[in-house]
């Protein structure tokens, strides 16, 4: 027989797991950082690169703080539990992206940034349609929130993110990567600045 156990306290748990996950993304982003100070001159940057783990940083420190929404899940079940930990999984894996182990076969940030973009992207668009499953989870009432403005943001970032893929523009790349941070920054500040 298993005690009562309230969602408060499933939630509680869940963050755990999620915490670690999300620290190792942290982790690997300021390591990585941390790698250009510590070896400069090493590796050639660039700075669509960094826009990107910059973005990316952003992205982790946001997704802890509205993942608190989740306190008022009233059911939970182990599909909703995997499907917490797949998306902060899907994160980590931009991280992992953003900066792998070794980049010796590639020129520099530039050439393996390129090169890698249908993955990068690729993860990046599924961290897209999570995101959009994730807020019909929190309820009806948090989903109406963000007006139709969300059900905007979500398809126009899908589309750049196919357009990133196929494109190897830099010109391009550099937009999507300032107007990505211009508006999450704006987005933050405008719908979550604080949890009431």
């Amino acid at each position: 027989m298993h005690p009562e156990v309230g969602s408060a306290d499933i939630f509680l748990h869940i963050r755990v797991v999620v915490g670690i996950i999300l620290g190792l993304g942290i982790t690997r982003l300021l390591t990585g950082v941390a790698a250009f100070v510590q070896h400069p001159g090493r590796q050639k940057l660039y700075w669509v690169h960094l826009a990107w783990v910059l973005s990316l940083l952003l992205t982790l420190v946001h997704f802890w703080w509205w993942e608190f929404r989740l306190v008022g899940l009233s059911h939970w079940n182990f599909g909703i539990y995997i499907f917490v930990i797949a998306y902060a999984i899907l994160l980590f894996l931009l991280c992992a992206l953003l900066f792998p182990t070794d980049i010796a076969e590639y020129e520099g940030y530039e050439d393996y940034f390129i090169s890698r973009r249908r993955w990068f992207f690729g993860v990046f668009a599924a961290t897209m349609v999570f995101d959009f499953v994730d807020t019909l989870l929190k309820g009806e009432a948090n989903f109406a929130r963000y007006g139709g403005e969300y059900e905007i943001r979500m398809p126009v970032y899908l589309l750049l993110s196919i357009i990133a893929m196929v494109t190897s523009d830099r010109r391009f790349h550099g937009a999507f990567v300032i107007a990505s941070l211009v508006y999450q920054v704006s987005w933050i500040l405008r719908l979550f600045y604080t949890l009431t």
